[in-house]
């Protein structure tokens, strides 16, 4: 697979990111809200941008990555969710997909994650090749916590990541349809 497929869900359109989603993904990059508990850093319009050809990158090379999140009535740009491989250096990620989201504040609270996240672990039951998908969730993000323990994550072990508390969590695959 070279590029995301399309995912629909009951109020979500999953699609892959182009080069117009640029400037809603550095609106999004660079709200400190939204990475307090993501590197607690905003990120420049560099990064935001080599952050897409990323993404474009680990659909070529590895058959999966991240979806731009849509408002399936409006096309709001939400957010972001899907897998990645990220070389953090987290032994416990190696050779595993990672699951990520990241929403928009006018997001947070509707159960936008958990809607996003429940289609990429569907469709990735379905066409990944791994015994697992883990995620990373800084200790103090309540919220990220709560949508992985929903999507069936458990905690594997807490450690650090740049000096910063991270706990892992595993979500073992289901059995590829």
């Amino acid at each position: 697979m070279t590029i995301a497929p399309t995912l629909k869900a009951a109020r979500l359109c999953l699609r892959p990111h182009t080069v117009a989603d640029y400037a809603d993904c550095r609106a999004l990059w660079a709200d400190a809200g939204v990475v307090r508990h993501i590197g607690g850093v905003p990120q420049d319009a560099q990064a935001v941008w080599f952050r897409l050809l990323r993404y474009a990158g680990m659909w070529s090379m590895l058959g999966y990555g991240m979806w731009a999140i849509e408002d399936g009535e409006t096309g709001a740009f939400l957010g972001e969710a899907g897998l990645l491989s990220a070389a953090r250096g987290l032994p416990e990620l190696d050779g595993v997909p990672e699951a990520g989201w990241v929403l928009t504040p006018q997001a947070w609270g509707r159960g936008i994650a958990l809607e996003a996240m429940t289609a990429v672990l569907t469709w990735a039951d379905a066409h990944v090749d791994a015994s697992s998908v883990r995620c990373i969730i800084h200790p103090d993000n309540a919220a990220s916590i709560k949508v992985a323990e929903k999507l069936g994550f458990a905690p594997l072990v807490d450690t650090h990541l740049a000096g910063t508390p991270t706990r892992v969590f595993d979500r073992p695959m289901r059995a590829m349809g």
